[in-house]
């Protein structure tokens, strides 16, 4: 009697839990948003960041003051991203011509993600949100791979 009660306790648990699996759709957008995060550098597309970036994303990192030489939590919003990705490549010296850039989604849970993006000098992990339908960046925390540039 008593394993009869707990099978059926499981099968009617398992019945009623609401799962959150990932889809491969959801992994291909969330990659792809990772991906324009980066390449709208590469390419200086603007357009390609905004369509990456939720307009309230927030990038941070810890930087060096070199008057006092202490370190502090230096942020960059999504105007400013946008802005970037229209002129530091500019002249196409800033990257090589194959850059990296390997994404890994390190979790994702219903409309939420975790990411890891790997580039050349640095390390990018992301927050990234299903919005309306669409995923976009709302957290940066980087840092260069030479922490000593900071």
């Amino acid at each position: 009697m008593k394993s009869y009660s707990l099978l059926l306790i499981l099968i009617t648990s398992c019945i009623t839990i609401k799962t959150y699996g990932q889809t491969k759709q959801d992994s291909l957008a969330i990659k792809q948003v990772a991906l324009d995060y980066i390449e709208a550098q590469h390419h200086v597309k603007p357009e390609q960041f905004e369509r990456a970036a939720h307009p309230r994303m927030v990038k941070r990192t810890f930087w060096k003051n070199k008057t006092t030489n202490k370190e502090y939590l230096r942020e960059t919003f999504t105007d400013f991203m946008v802005l970037l990705s229209e002129s530091y490549n500019r002249n196409g010296d800033k990257f090589p011509d194959n850059p990296k850039k390997e994404v890994i989604i390190l979790d994702i849970f219903d409309k939420t993600a975790s990411v890891k993006l790997i580039a050349d000098e640095w390390v990018d992990y992301m927050h990234i949100i299903k919005i309306n339908g669409a995923w976009k960046i709302v957290n940066v925390l980087w840092q260069f791979n030479d922490s000593s540039k900071h």
